[in-house]
């Protein structure tokens, strides 16, 4: 039985190499038994002037940035009225695995309930592979996330829930309309993947971590912590702890607190006001390109 994978990326002019990276990456990692569609979402004001993959949607920004969750909302949308049985989400400046569809198709059959993670790995900016051939010698996983061995799956405990990450995950269709989607509130930067990780915990869900579904994270210049995305942080993190009843991205946010440009303010946080100008030139932040 074949199964159909969509592949939904959402994707802006500014990550145009690492998209056609991307592309190249998914059509040489073909596999028996699945039957692959790429949906991308263009996030950009203006849409792009043709049609960039075989299926594709436009979501421009909102009043506070960039909609991700939507456009992963409308690209899912659009891949199940193609016949998807399972949703593959890989950012754009994330590379698949030889093994990726397999292994998180294999998952969805033994835990089609749940979020499936496979690990990630954040390759050094010399780091520039042409082939997914390349890619098993640079494989080091992110440390934070547990490692099952290759073709194994391992459930999350309850305290690991905050570290399902969007960047690369994999969902059943039933699974995708039991979640209802990214809460499109969240614009700009960050929680937008946390809230849906609690909310799976809220419906009995489990995030299942996904061994051998590796993805590669392409670098680009970032700060850490993001200081351009200050505002977005602050924004979506008070909208989150309405929700949940705590703070997300913490280590951020004390990051801030400490670097003099956030102080807690009632039950939250708040910008120092007389530090309202370029906190990323004033704190040294090398911004994402």
């Amino acid at each position: 039985m074949t199964t159909r994978i969509a592949v939904i990326t959402p994707a802006s002019v500014n990550r145009l190499d690492h998209l056609q990276r991307q592309r190249r990456f998914l059509d040489a990692v073909r596999t028996a038994g699945i039957d692959v569609v790429r949906v991308e979402a263009s996030l950009d004001l203006d849409a792009p002037p043709a049609a960039p993959s075989p299926l594709s949607v436009h979501v421009p920004p909102g009043r506070d940035g960039m909609r991700v969750g939507a456009a992963r909302n409308a690209a899912a949308a659009l891949a199940l009225d193609h016949g998807a049985d399972l949703l593959v989400f890989l950012d754009v400046d994330c590379l698949p695995g030889p093994a990726l569809l397999e292994r998180y198709a294999s998952a969805a059959q033994a835990y089609p309930h749940d979020l499936l993670c496979g690990p990630v790995t954040y390759l050094h900016s010399v780091q520039r592979p042409s082939t997914p051939l390349e890619l098993e010698a640079m494989t080091r996983p992110h440390p934070a996330r547990p490692l099952p061995p290759e073709g194994t799956v391992v459930t999350a405990t309850d305290d690991e829930f905050d570290l399902f990450w969007s960047l690369s995950f994999a969902v059943t269709a039933e699974t995708w309309r039991r979640l209802g989607g990214f809460d499109e509130a969240y614009e700009g930067y960050g929680a937008e993947d946390t809230d849906l990780g609690r909310r799976a915990r809220s419906l009995g869900m489990r995030v299942q971590w996904v061994g051998g579904a590796h993805a590669y994270h392409q670098w680009h210049p970032a700060g850490s912590p993001p200081w351009r995305h200050l505002d977005d942080i602050l924004r979506n993190g008070a909208l989150f702890a309405e929700r949940w009843g705590e703070w997300p991205m913490r280590g951020w946010i004390d990051s801030f607190v400490e670097g003099g440009a956030v102080e807690p303010h009632g039950d939250g946080y708040r910008r120092i006001p007389s530090r309202r100008r370029d906190s990323s030139a004033a704190l040294g932040e090398v911004p994402p390109g």
